[in-house]
């Protein structure tokens, strides 16, 4: 991005490439790898991520990890109201006054939370009804599990993650790509691949290609088991995903015999592998086990 960009940006109430590195530089911040932060210094690509998640006044946007604030600054600009987690005590303290700077009249509409995402368990009013990240590789998948799990008005979620993590997400049963993140996203919501983005326009420049997953959420399959319960399968199936079905779950069942009579049960081939099957089957699976009354163990 040329400085000429970077002006323009800042006057429409966004950050450019040039405006990014001098906030770091006056806040002594210096991306770290342990936070996972790779800061996005493009407004184009900021404002097609708010206008992918289909932000609009109307919503309550939960955004993790701001940084310096260049996605934060364009979902104010949707008229949202912005909830922002920031583990990073100087950017938590220093997001309020770049977004004052950079957008006056939103203000009000903005809620800066210093905290970790992966120990949050209740917000103020209002309740985020989007998720709407560039999340850090390391954390993606359990960050966007998790709050799924405790924020049920989140109806929908767009995050810019590793594209490796975003193909994973969004994989369906038997391709390569399909594992626990796969089903256990499908628990919650609808997933699909909605895009790429260059690695030009982070900084610093990541040695891994960035895409973005959406997710939708829907009615979780109808079934007595408890979720824990239906996510123990998933994780005993693909604990050892080569193996058989009956060989995989033995050690969740009790036993091979059990784990052959739970699958039958649940109308799915003893000798299939976990990697072909849906959610549907995984919860069909657990239900099996709940209404059984042959002794067991179970290992989550």
């Amino acid at each position: 991005m040329t400085h000429r960009d970077d002006s323009t940006a800042a006057s429409s109430g966004l950050l450019g490439a040039a405006a990014i590195r001098e906030l770091a530089t006056s806040l002594g911040i210096r991306p770290t790898k342990s936070w996972g932060q790779n800061f996005v210094v493009d407004a184009n690509t900021v404002r097609r991520i708010a206008r992918l998640a289909d932000v609009t006044a109307a919503d309550a946007v939960l955004e993790v990890g701001p940084g310096l604030g260049s996605l934060t600054a364009a979902l104010l600009e949707t008229g949202a109201h912005v909830t922002a987690i920031e583990i990073d005590p100087t950017l938590a303290g220093a997001l309020p006054g770049t977004m004052a700077a950079l957008q006056p009249e939103r203000t009000a509409y903005l809620r800066v939370i210093h905290a970790d995402a992966l120990a949050l368990t209740t917000l103020p009013d209002p309740q985020p009804t989007a998720l709407v990240a560039n999340l850090p590789y390391n954390v993606s998948v359990p960050v966007v599990l998790s709050l799924l799990e405790r924020f049920p008005t989140l109806d929908r979620v767009l995050v810019m993650v590793q594209l490796e993590v975003a193909e994973r997400l969004a994989a369906t049963p038997g391709t390569k790509a399909y594992g626990v993140p796969s089903v256990k996203a499908a628990w919650y919501a609808d997933v699909r691949l909605a895009g790429t983005v260059s690695r030009s326009v982070f900084w610093p420049v990541p040695n891994v290609d960035s895409g973005l997953v959406e997710l939708r959420r829907r009615p979780a399959p109808e079934t007595p088991a408890p979720r824990q319960q239906v996510f123990g399968v998933i994780d005993a199936a693909f604990a050892q995903r080569r193996k058989t079905l009956r060989a995989a779950l033995a050690g969740w069942a009790g036993s091979a015999a059990r784990a052959e009579h739970l699958l039958r049960e649940a109308g799915v081939d003893p000798k299939a592998r976990g990697e072909t099957l849906g959610i549907d089957a995984f919860a069909a699976i657990a239900q099996a086990a709940t209404a059984d009354t042959i002794p067991h163990r179970v290992e989550q």
